[in-house]
């Protein structure tokens, strides 16, 4: 493993987030509400450590070929660096200390929208605009984003690529890597102009519409206001950020298919009709059952509507005071921390594709009892599940529950009392922001939180968007031995 190369393809993706601080640095020119100097500042530090580390780095061609572990210790130093400089802002507006803006920006890069501030209307817009752009820069990938807008790097992004990236299947739409990125890139930006220009429509002004598009889009679930979608007090901005986070929740690889196919791929999918099936059904029972504890129907499915589509998505927003709702109904949210929604969309969770395969597995060891002679393979898409890839999704799954139970463990051992620590773990490892309960739960928030419990949750929001593995592998002393080269 060359660490020197490391250093080298940090500082470049250093170079890559100085362009994103130029946003919001402009913003707050605009504004003058005091951001603009601030990113400003963070702008230029990002340069100068960029070129540091590129300068102390070893210059690679495309002909350099990554390795697998260069790749995964790229991906994860690459997040942390990001994390650090995205928490900067928080800090030098002097509204935040150094753990609250570290879990800010940690759960603004990974899509989370765990919030730490109790009163948000009171920041500069330009630091608001701060908290939903890390959502769009983090939830298509930060690696994705730079191999789709930069040169190809190197032979080996692939590694760098997969790293990052959600599901089993691992899915390349166009013979060059760069392309796949800049396919789904394109994708992601046509869906949350969609959006922004949607809500436009509703009556919300540019800025609102803007924020609001792209942390949906991201399933980030960060807002500009205090009490997230509430605020509008408007159907129409429902029912555009409903389908938003819906679509956001489905895998992009697919929208491209449907890009060249037509939208007759999407129910030949197997993962996205298990999706809408789940999403459809899920609404109905929460409807039904808000109905039954006195809700008249149309607010049943207006809030069933948006809040399922915004828990199974992981995006996190807020329509309702869902802590009021019956227990049946708060159940089936919670259901949604574990499945997420498909791979290879922005939003968190287990993926349903898992559970589809993890489902099938069973029902074939239940026909292998029952017929021990016969011997079925277990298909997903028309395609046969390897015993390998099978014991992949297996071993996840059982690595998700005990991370869960673990941190839950080490949270409630902080003093955190047992509902707020568990719903606060799988809302962080999940990514869907919001937890159950007065402290963390749809009015709440994280910072009556202790600080070693922000800093386990933070590292849980790092672990569920990179899967896991990807950040484990780094605990493991296989990785660091220097004769290796994989």
């Amino acid at each position: 493993m060359n660490g020197k190369v490391i250093l080298y393809l940090m500082g470049k993706i250093l170079y890559f987030l100085g362009v994103v601080f130029a946003v919001p640095m402009l913003l707050g020119f605009g504004y003058q509400d005091g951001g603009g100097k601030i990113f400003a500042v963070c702008m230029i530090a990002s340069f100068l450590i960029g070129f540091l580390f590129q300068k102390l780095g070893t210059k690679i061609t495309e002909q350099y070929n990554l390795t697998n572990r260069e790749g995964i210790l790229t991906v994860v130093s690459t997040w942390l660096i990001a994390v650090c400089f995205s928490s900067v802002p928080f800090l030098v507006a002097g509204m935040l200390g150094p753990v609250d803006a570290f879990f800010e920006a940690m759960s603004g890069l990974t899509t989370t929208g765990a919030t730490v501030l109790p009163d948000i209307e009171i920041w500069p817009r330009s630091l608001l605009f701060w908290r939903v752009w890390m959502h769009w820069i983090g939830g298509l990938g930060i690696i994705v984003i730079f191999i789709a807008l930069l040169p190809r790097i190197s032979g080996g992004a692939a590694h760098l690529f997969n790293a990052e990236s959600s599901g089993f299947e691992g899915e390349r739409l166009l013979p060059r890597l760069q392309k796949t990125a800049q396919a789904l890139f394109q994708i992601y930006i046509f869906i949350t102009g969609c959006t922004a220009i949607l809500l436009l429509f509703c009556g919300l002004d540019l800025y609102d519409a803007v924020v609001h598009a792209i942390s949906a889009v991201g399933t980030g679930g960060f807002s500009s206001y205090n009490d997230s979608i509430v605020h509008f007090k408007s159907l129409s901005v429902e029912l555009v950020l409903g389908c938003a986070m819906f679509f956001a929740g489905g895998n992009f690889s697919l929208y491209f298919k449907v890009k060249r196919n037509g939208p007759g791929v999407l129910l030949k999918d197997d993962e996205f009709r298990c999706y809408l099936f789940m999403y459809l059904t899920l609404v109905t029972l929460v409807t039904v059952s808000l109905a039954a504890y006195g809700f008249s129907p149309f607010r049943g499915l207006r809030e069933a509507f948006f809040q399922v589509a915004s828990f199974v998505s992981t995006t996190g927003y807020v329509s309702a005071d869902f802590d009021q709702w019956p227990t049946f109904p708060k159940l089936c949210l919670m259901l949604l921390y574990f499945t997420g929604a498909c791979a290879g969309s922005t939003s968190g969770g287990i993926k349903i594709s898992r559970f589809i395969v993890l489902a099938r597995g069973v029902k074939e060891g239940v026909l292998k009892a029952l017929h021990p002679q016969e011997s079925r393979p277990i298909l997903f898409n028309g395609h046969k599940i390897e015993n390998s890839v099978f014991a992949l999704v297996l071993s996840f799954f059982f690595t998700y529950i005990g991370i869960f139970v673990l941190v839950s463990i080490a949270v409630v051992s902080t003093g955190v009392d047992i509902q707020t620590a568990v719903t606060s773990v799988l809302a962080c490892l999940s990514s869907i922001g919001p937890g159950f309960g007065p402290v963390v739960g749809a009015t709440g928030n994280f910072a009556p939180l202790p600080s070693a419990a922000k800093l386990m949750l933070a590292f849980t929001m790092l672990l569920g968007r990179l899967e896991m593995y990807t950040l484990l592998i780094l605990f493991h002393r296989k990785f660091w031995n220097g004769r290796s080269r994989w």
